[in-house]
């Protein structure tokens, strides 16, 4: 199987460096550049289907990148994480290592705990081996769940802090699973 991971474009609140969560943003206009440029880069990729998280900025990163040439399917698996009260809140409020200790499993706040996350992207990646183990899938998501998503393609240990690098918007990484 191959794997296409995919973070959505830019929305306002990326811009302003304020956390996301689970608000339904579309695109702002840098966003909409990032994703035509994304469908340039696609553009030779044939894929079987396309997973995509249910929220505004991941459909509409999704329906440009791919859309007109794969069938698109909304897994609520494969949303944000529930940023709870911090969602609004500048980036630099949110302690990212301690949301990102799967031994420490923080859930203050209203956010998801990361092991909630992960157990709904490893759900998901499970079911996607199973169904189409001899496809090509696109995942469009975001930064959470394609974090998640990769540690479990990759086979890491999911134990203590798994905040590894950025991962910038219309970004996208290959894998055969």
């Amino acid at each position: 199987m191959k794997i296409t991971l995919v973070r959505h474009a830019e929305t306002e609140l990326n811009y302003q460096r304020k956390i996301n969560g689970r608000k339904n943003e579309i695109l702002n206009d840098t966003g909409r550049r990032q994703v035509l440029r994304l469908r340039d880069k696609l553009k030779d990729n044939d894929y079987d289907i396309c997973f995509v998280s249910p929220l505004t900025r991941c459909m509409e990163t999704a329906l440009v990148s791919v859309g007109d040439r794969v069938e698109m399917i909304p897994d609520k698996r494969l949303i944000e994480r529930e940023m709870g009260e911090l969602t609004e809140r500048p980036v630099e409020e949110y302690n990212a290592y301690l949301y990102w200790d799967y031994d420490l499993n923080k859930s203050d706040f209203g956010v998801e705990s990361i092991h909630e996350m992960f157990n709904r992207c490893e759900d998901f990646l499970n079911y996607i081996k199973e169904k189409y183990s001899d496809k090509s899938v696109i995942v469009v998501t975001h930064s959470a769940p394609y974090r998640a998503l990769r540690h479990l393609i990759l086979n890491h240990k999911i134990k203590g802090k798994l905040l590894d690098g950025k991962i910038e918007n219309c970004q996208f990484e290959e894998y055969i699973i």
